[in-house]
């Protein structure tokens, strides 16, 4: 990768050939490396009038892991092979890995997960999911699970026994092996869901409010944990239903049919279906590493329906304002002491 190439991006002046290049470039190294080598070209020639001004650096970045996700997909559609890892995404044993036989990273927005792993005295593996990434992972019993955004799952390399056992902070989608005998086990920090063979959504991460599963088919039991960490079953649910916990009151609600709105995001979708913007901005916090804050509490009573697939962040923000009286202002990253920048900010008004 040359400088004057990296140039050429920033300006929008790359062919098509070019742009393959840097957009390879920037898969094929981790995303430290990568981010880094481009804001210390962009520091050294920002005040090149060949290169737009430092304050659209943000945008650069969302430009760089939007075409990211844009070449993922058509590499997907045309070809048939299993990508291991995102761009960002870790995976680590929490005991020793002294028998490592295969582990390869590919640096992705949008991937699939099958890792082919060799381990030997290994009781529990962890992928973590950063925020702005998906993973996918295939678990020994063939059981397939889709991770979301900031989301980390703990599992056994091999299920023994007459259950199958998993941990899960934050958002997944599970494709479960039918297995009759052996239940299928997802425990949260706060519930616990049970299925045999079936495909399910468990949406648990710890700063929000609530935890919900919805099922697409099959069947589901849910339990909630008690006050001397058992479980109580709370019910069984059926194909198209969304079950709602909520933390604070234990109490649940469900409803049923509409489960696109909480299982698309597997395809790259966000799809709002009535949702205050205060929940839509939770949800692009976590999907574009961002920090979202309201200037007044105006700026928070309206709800929108839309449906988003693999769209810039400033798109987004644009329809927002467009459909309703809001305007939204973007603060620049601040550098910190360990010399790493802060999330972006953006600030979110009503239209005076």
């Amino acid at each position: 990768m040359t400088k004057q190439l990296l140039i050429k991006f920033f300006n929008d002046e790359c062919s098509q050939e070019e742009l393959d290049i840097v957009i390879t470039w920037i898969k094929s190294k981790s995303s430290d490396y990568s981010i880094d080598w481009v804001r210390s070209i962009w520091n050294i020639h920002e005040t090149d009038d060949s290169l737009p001004g430092d304050e659209k650096f943000n945008a650069l970045l969302d430009k760089i892991h939007h075409k990211i996700n844009i070449s993922s997909k058509k590499e997907k559609e045309s070809k048939n092979f299993n990508l291991v890892i995102n761009w960002i995404t870790r995976i680590a044993a929490l005991l020793l890995l002294p028998s490592l036989v295969f582990l390869y990273y590919s640096q992705n927005q949008n991937v699939s997960l099958k890792t082919e792993l060799s381990l030997s005295n290994i009781d529990t593996l962890e992928v973590v999911t950063p925020v702005g990434s998906k993973t996918t992972i295939q678990l020994s019993d063939g059981t397939k699970v889709y991770l979301n955004h900031g989301s980390k799952l703990r599992y056994p390399q091999k299920f023994v026994g007459n259950s199958r056992e998993v941990s899960l902070i934050g958002e997944g989608y599970f494709k479960v092996h039918h297995q009759p005998e052996n239940p299928f086990i997802v425990k949260t920090d706060n519930m616990q869901v049970r299925a045999v063979g079936t495909s399910f959504n468990v949406f648990a991460y710890p700063d929000e409010a609530f935890s919900s599963a919805t099922l697409v088919d099959g069947k589901l039991i849910i339990d909630k944990k008690t006050n001397d960490n058992g479980f109580v079953t709370i019910g069984t649910m059926i194909p198209g239903q969304h079950v709602t916990y909520n933390k604070n009151t234990g109490l649940t609600s469900s409803t049923l049919g509409e489960i696109e709105k909480y299982i698309s995001w597997r395809e790259g979708k966000l799809v709002f279906k009535r949702d205050s913007i205060i929940q839509i901005a939770h949800r692009l916090s976590r999907w574009y590493n961002v920090d979202i804050e309201f200037a007044d509490e105006e700026a928070k009573e309206f709800t929108y329906t839309a449906t988003f697939t693999d769209e810039p962040l400033d798109h987004i923000l644009d329809v927002l304002k467009d459909a309703a009286p809001i305007d939204y202002k973007k603060l620049p990253r601040q550098k910190l002491s360990d010399g790493s920048f802060s999330k972006q900010k953006i600030i979110i008004t009503k239209r005076k």
